[in-house]
Parts: C-alpha cells; structure tokens; sequence
C-alpha cells in the first residue's frame, strides 16, 4: 500500500517563484506539521517555489527527512504575459485541455508533469510520500482521478490544503484537510 499526500502550500504573500508565506502562512505551516503527527512519513518532494519549502519546513526538521526540490511540482503557467481576465481563462482550461496561452501551458502539459512525479513515487521503495506543490497543478492532479473535479472545485480549495492518494488494488483520493 502506497500512500501520497498532496498538499497545495500556505498562505503566501504572492504569486513568484521567491514569495514566503503571510505570517498566518507560517502558523499553517505549524499546523501541517502537527497534522502529521501521528502520521509515518517516508519521503517529501517539495515545488522548488518558496511558499512551498516553506510549508513543509517544519515537519521536514521535526521528522528529520530532506526536502527534495522537483521542478515538476512548480506551480502551471497560464501565460508568460498579463490578462486582466485570467480568471475567465483560467475556467477555459478546465473545459479545453488542450488550450494554451502565450508562454503558458495546456492543462494536458501540466498534469503531465504532476503526473510522472505521482508514477515515480508510485514506483519507489516509500511507502508514505508528501508531494508539496500549487492549487492549480493540484487541481489538475485531482482531477485525473476524480472527473468531476473542476474550475469550481478548485475554486474551493484551501491553504492550505492535504488529499492522500492511496494504492492498494486501486487508487483511490480523498481530502483530509479540514480548515
């Protein structure tokens, strides 16, 4: 049995790569941290982006397991250039899979990349794996697994926020964080 647990990172101050987390962020992070407790923990594969070392921080030296930084978990880009209506194309991603926007990259593209992370730690000797990474490349794992998983769905997600993937004869996935 396999388990993984995706967590989307704590509040952050922004959106760049080099963004820490709110002060509120860090207390989250605290509190990721006290929600593996009771929890075995074999590996964690962290984005590279700060807010996201950062949320992992404390229960990385508590428990006494590198971060290991994969550039596979870094957070989907929509677009190398601003849109004011982001939003509205943000939505039209999760209805086209295969639209991308200038500098961006297709919904398809990005769960490609979260995807191979997920068959790797799949195929490893850990047993219990933390993959730590962004709302939108989280969402789009989700909804691999589960097709009724959408722009509104992702909409509600929280930060932070943890599902576990579990192998058995099956994968199964299931949200486990209660904010």
């Amino acid at each position: 049995m396999k388990n993984i647990y995706i967590i989307r990172h704590c509040e952050a101050e922004g959106q760049e790569p080099e963004a820490p987390l709110t002060n509120n962020g860090l207390t989250q992070a605290a509190d990721v941290a006290a929600f593996f407790e009771q929890r075995k923990v074999d590996r964690i594969i962290s984005s590279p982006f700060k807010r996201a070392i950062q949320t992992i921080q404390p229960l990385a030296n508590e428990v006494n397991i590198e971060i290991e930084t994969n550039q596979q978990l870094a957070e989907r880009v929509l677009s190398s250039i601003k849109m004011a209506d982001w939003f509205e194309k943000l939505r039209a991603t999760f209805e086209d899979f295969d639209l991308a926007y200038e500098g961006g990259e297709s919904s398809r593209e990005a769960a490609t990349r979260i995807l191979g992370v997920v068959d790797d730690v799949l195929k490893s000797d850990a047993e219990n794996t933390i993959l730590v990474t962004h709302g939108g490349l989280m969402s789009l794992l989700l909804k691999h697994y589960n097709k009724n998983f959408g722009f509104e769905q992702w909409r509600t997600l929280s930060n932070p926020d943890i599902y576990i993937l579990k192998q058995n004869q099956h994968i199964s996935l299931e949200r486990v964080w209660r904010s």
